[in-house]
């Protein structure tokens, strides 16, 4: 990552951008089936640690990212910030940023996270964060909440054996005949204990918040 960003910065600074570009670093979502198998084999590394799951999977694995920003005289060197975002917000940042007006119908899940990046805003700006993964199953998180609309990762085969199979690496499950799985990501951030059947409530609520985007078709307020 160090390099790549390093000679990313070389061509900016020799066509003198460096100072007034935005630059964001980002990155394609979980590591690969076969790759993290040989890795943790091989090497004894887990490439998606501490999270559960890879590439495909509806657990964090497969959907946490890193997310750098620079941008000198608006981004605070070495600051952070505990906003939880998706890269489809970029859409609607971009537009922020070079003022363009973005279709109704247009980056339905998108919000602006420009406040975030310049430090302007530390509430949340994204109340509700969708998943979705290769089998178009989806998962809903807020805060620290998170409910995946059905059993099991939503991607991979975990009953699969071989260099596509995750069969090694399946967690005991402690809520069998839960139809869904509800995690508390601030207490239980690798997604080992399901807490479908101790807050329905908050299944309930997630579910029908779910619901309620699948059938408008977007997660972000209409635009005016």
């Amino acid at each position: 990552m160090d390099h790549v960003v390093g000679e990313l910065m070389k061509a900016l600074k020799k066509h003198g951008m460096a100072e007034n570009t935005l630059v964001i670093f980002s990155s394609d979502n979980g590591p690969e089936v076969p790759t993290s198998i040989a890795m943790r084999r091989d090497h004894k590394h887990n490439g998606a640690r501490p999270w559960r799951g890879v590439k495909r999977d509806q657990w964090e694995g497969g959907h946490r990212v890193p997310f750098i920003a620079r941008w000198p005289g608006k981004i605070k060197a070495g600051s952070t910030s505990k906003q939880t975002i998706c890269l489809t917000d970029l859409m609607a940042t971009a537009a922020a940023i070079t003022q363009a007006k973005l279709p109704n119908n247009s980056a339905e899940d998108s919000y602006n996270i420009l406040p975030a990046l310049l430090g302007q805003e530390t509430k949340p700006i994204r109340q509700y964060t969708l998943h979705q993964t290769m089998s178009l199953a989806l998962a809903i998180r807020k805060g620290d909440w998170k409910y995946l609309d059905h059993k099991g990762s939503g991607g991979n085969n975990y009953a699969r054996p071989g260099e596509w199979g995750m069969k090694q690496y399946t967690l005991p499950e402690k809520a069998p005949d839960a139809l869904g799985q509800l995690y508390n990501l601030k207490t239980d951030p690798g997604e080992t204990t399901n807490l479908y059947f101790k807050h329905p409530k908050i299944v309930k609520t997630l579910k029908a918040k779910l619901e309620q985007f699948k059938k408008s078709g977007r997660s972000a307020p209409v635009r005016k």
